[in-house]
């Protein structure tokens, strides 16, 4: 029977009900959802034809129902549920073009000449309907063997892969500017006063009960020399810092308690300290650290800059 809202009406609006819930709740980027997964949006047209092949059958299951009652039954129907069982023309025809269906007075032309048990089969053609939809999934299997087997487009695979390195590159570019994502190898050494002074703070609450406050070492090593057990760098003392030192004697590791921006502010100072000399500083431990990523100084400047300061002495 005719529902309420009409399946012109109806489809159309599960369509975009459909692909709109689509777009909102897959990030697709830069592109339309069903552009970039495509596979989705095949998935969904299919579902969609079902939905109208299923709308088509009842409406001609309606219909032969509606031609089954009496003009009695019909007109009561109209009473009790005061809608036009009559459909506009252009439906009818549209109906009529995707169906096929013989009115139900002639169907006794179409009845075979075999039975069974009273039982008798129509020799129906397939719906129209039925064989558009088996068209359109030989047209798509041609355009996908040709997509995929023949000019080598991406599978789901190599998109896969693409994006997860597309996605790594977006990560690294993000951690270069990420202060509390960065790690060991792109942290920086900092020498602005006031993040010093930040680094000087958490120095004193928190490692000053082992290193002193003035970095001449306790119980662990004096950080004012240029002995390293670690390495005396900016990355290698963050790194230290966040990881923790030697295996069952060295420093625990901070990762859990300090943020890696707090991180690199601590070491920093902690680099501040090289060359002040502490009073009664803890004997020197490990080896003497070059930093290799340290600018290299002109020997020819240095020789020159000694010889004027001899001279001027």
């Amino acid at each position: 029977m005719k529902k309420l809202i009409p399946v012109y009406i109806r489809l159309p609006l599960i369509f975009f009900i459909v692909f709109g819930a689509m777009e909102y709740f897959i990030d697709s980027g830069d592109k339309p959802a069903f552009i970039k997964y495509p596979m989705v949006s095949v998935f969904l047209f299919v579902f969609l034809f079902l939905l109208i092949a299923i709308e088509i059958t009842i409406s001609a299951i309606d219909r032969i129902t509606y031609n089954l009652l009496t003009d009695e039954q019909k007109a009561k129907l109209e009473v009790d549920s005061n809608l036009s069982l009559k459909e506009s023309a252009w439906y009818k025809n549209l109906m009529q073009k995707l169906t096929k269906t013989e009115p139900i007075e002639t169907e006794a032309s179409l009845l075979l000449h075999h039975d069974y048990d009273g039982i008798k089969e129509l020799d129906n053609n397939l719906p129209p309907w039925w064989i558009y939809l088996f068209y359109i999934t030989i047209i798509f299997a041609v355009v996908y063997v040709a997509r995929y087997d023949v000019f080598g487009g991406d599978d789901q695979e190599m998109e896969l892969k693409k994006e997860m390195a597309q996605a790594k590159i977006e990560v690294e570019e993000y951690l270069k500017t990420a202060p509390d994502l960065m790690d060991e190898k792109t942290v920086t050494l900092l020498t602005d006063p006031a993040d010093l002074a930040a680094g000087k703070e958490i120095f004193t609450t928190d490692c000053a009960a082992c290193h002193r406050a003035d970095g001449g070492g306790q119980i662990g090593p004096n950080l004012t020399d240029n002995h390293w057990i670690l390495g005396g760098g900016i990355k290698e003392i963050f790194h230290t810092i966040t990881n923790g030192g030697r295996d069952g004697k060295g420093m625990i590791a901070w990762k859990g308690t300090l943020k890696p921006k707090e991180i690199q502010k601590v070491a920093s100072y902690i680099l501040s300290l090289q060359g002040s000399n502490p009073k009664d500083p803890k004997d020197p431990e490990g080896e003497i650290w070059t930093d290799k990523d340290a600018p290299k100084t002109d020997a020819g400047a240095v020789a020159t800059q000694t010889d004027s300061t001899q001279v001027k002495k």
